[in-house]
């Protein structure tokens, strides 16, 4: 494997990966990270697919944005594949990620062939209280003074921080996260949490025709994990619980979070497409 290309495209940093031939998979990082945060599972990935990582709008290394609604963000997506001439695209998106995956497929199903969505609560009820670090840096009065201050150690503590297990945070997500600034943060949060609360993540994936995994850490501290069950009545939906896990599968359990994802994007292409209804 090897990374061949980046380039800026529709407001959006973007990383290709592996052979530009293969099956496409379309990586969406969550609130405040960056495609940096893929980069444990690319390797693997990328030895079946065209790996497709973006830094959202206002995140890593794009510029920031008009608007941060969901659905916006998934425009961009959109344009994204567009000018790329996807289609049937094997979508993940980590944590909000899935929100705009699902906002994707809600858009325009001819571009998402599966969907994975990794960590994506479910609804604004799932939501637990965060870990104190968070919600020291992410609310006043506090929030707008340490933000703009935050040390390297500071921002691998609050990455740290929604994960079960140690894990290495790569220097170049440590730079990536650092871009990001408060307002366009605060910003993202208020977004992703207006979406889920005009309909949870569930009902609108059960309006969809396509092929779904949910992968959620059993110790995730983000989001009670018993919530993942809602997807349980999501047609198509497999949900998988990593037990010892937390927030981050991809980088507190690659190999498992690899295999699953390699797993499913073959079965689902090897699948019958589902038409849409009219």
């Amino acid at each position: 494997m090897s990374e061949y290309d980046v380039e800026h495209s529709h407001g959006m940093y973007v990383v290709h990966d592996g052979p530009r031939q293969a099956r496409p998979l379309l990586l969406i990082h969550g609130s405040g990270a960056s495609s940096g945060t893929w980069s444990p599972v690319v390797p693997a990935l990328a030895d079946r697919h065209h790996v497709i990582r973006v830094d959202l709008p206002g995140c890593g290394q794009s510029p920031p944005a008009p608007s941060y609604d969901v659905p916006a963000q998934a425009g961009q997506v959109a344009a994204l594949l567009d000018e790329l001439g996807l289609r049937q695209v094997a979508v993940v998106g980590h944590s909000s990620g899935g929100y705009v995956a699902t906002a994707l497929a809600e858009q325009r199903p001819d571009l998402v062939g599966s969907l994975v969505l990794i960590s994506s609560g479910p609804s604004p009820d799932a939501l637990l209280r965060q870990p104190f670090i968070l919600r020291v840096l992410l609310a006043p009065p506090l929030g707008p003074l340490l933000w703009p201050r935050r040390s390297d150690a500071m921002i691998r503590r609050g990455i740290s921080a929604t994960a079960a297990r140690p894990v290495d945070v790569p220097d170049e997500v440590v730079a990536e996260v650092r871009g990001i600034t408060y307002r366009a943060m605060r910003t993202v949060l208020r977004r992703n949490t207006a979406y889920i609360a005009e309909r949870g993540v569930p009902e609108r994936l059960a309006a969809l025709e396509v092929p779904v995994l949910v992968i959620f850490g059993a110790a995730d501290p983000r989001w009670e994990p018993s919530s993942a069950h809602q997807y349980d009545a999501v047609p198509n939906a497999r949900v998988e619980l990593l037990p010892g896990v937390g927030h981050l599968p991809m980088l507190e359990a690659p190999e498992t979070t690899s295999e699953l994802l390699l797993g499913f994007t073959t079965t689902a292409a090897d699948s019958p497409p589902m038409i849409p209804e009219a």
